[in-house]
């Protein structure tokens, strides 16, 4: 991602004050990088965050939709790496919400994408919640067969 992006470096601004404990701060910012979304793109990276600071389950999956809708929407090559995470983030949504069959199917899309990620922390973190994501569904399908 582009640090000169003012949507990335909002978002960056975001993730800081998260790290900090200044969650009404990074909400701020992330609805900030909302707003000054200039395309897709922005609105992919923007919605992503944003979907972090919501107050209902419901709200977190909606955001999480959106900012997958925007990835959808742009040069798949500008948004190779970031499907992992959006897909995990979709997966925890529809496992908050108690849905199992999609909460599965998008740990899997997540692992499926798992390749492209870069080496480091922020590959390391999504493969780590993929991989407790499909342990946690597998588990709960395990103790409560349909």
């Amino acid at each position: 991602m582009d640090p000169n992006n003012p949507v990335v470096k909002l978002c960056v601004e975001g993730m800081q004050a998260e790290g900090q404990s200044r969650l009404d701060d990074a909400h701020k910012l992330f609805m900030q990088a909302w707003t000054a979304r200039q395309d897709d793109f922005d609105a992919c990276v923007a919605a992503h965050y944003v979907a972090r600071h919501q107050a209902s389950p419901a709200e977190m999956l909606r955001w999480n939709q959106v900012a997958l809708q925007h990835a959808d929407a742009v040069n798949a090559d500008r948004v190779a790496n970031f499907y992992p995470s959006l897909y995990l983030n979709m997966g925890w949504s529809y496992e908050t919400l108690g849905n199992l069959a999609e909460a599965n199917r998008y740990y899997t899309l997540a692992a499926e994408k798992l390749d492209c990620l870069p080496a480091g922390p922020y590959g390391n973190v999504v493969r780590q919640g993929v991989a407790g994501g499909q342990a946690r569904v597998a588990q709960a399908e395990q103790d409560h067969p349909a």
